[in-house]
């Protein structure tokens, strides 16, 4: 199990990207148009850059949703390796059938 304050600080990341999606989506959009004057472009980059950086999406990191495991994360079941076959055995996981040959 992961810490639980990592968790807490990932959830906490998603609301703030959600929070300023919008807001950054059009920031970054008027500062790569070149039919805006340069000094346009240089206010919506520094209005960008004073955004939190927390709001950004690449600072989300993909998390088990058993049990918040960071890494080997399969993102078609939102799952870590290790929870998906444990779920998978005991055939918990819809579509998810065991392999025998």
């Amino acid at each position: 199990m992961a810490k639980k304050s990592a968790v807490a600080k990932n959830k906490r990341r998603e609301r703030l990207v959600a929070q300023q999606a919008e807001k950054r989506a059009e920031l970054k959009a008027l500062a790569t148009n070149r039919d805006v004057s340069p000094e346009e472009r240089f206010m919506a980059n520094l209005k960008l850059a004073q955004l939190k950086r927390d709001g950004s999406k690449i600072r989300l990191r993909n998390r088990c949703e058993v049990t918040g495991r960071p890494r080997a994360f399969y993102r078609k079941f939102k799952m870590s390796r290790i929870a998906l076959r444990d779920l998978a055995s005991v055939g918990q996981v819809p579509g998810v059938v065991k392999s025998s040959w």
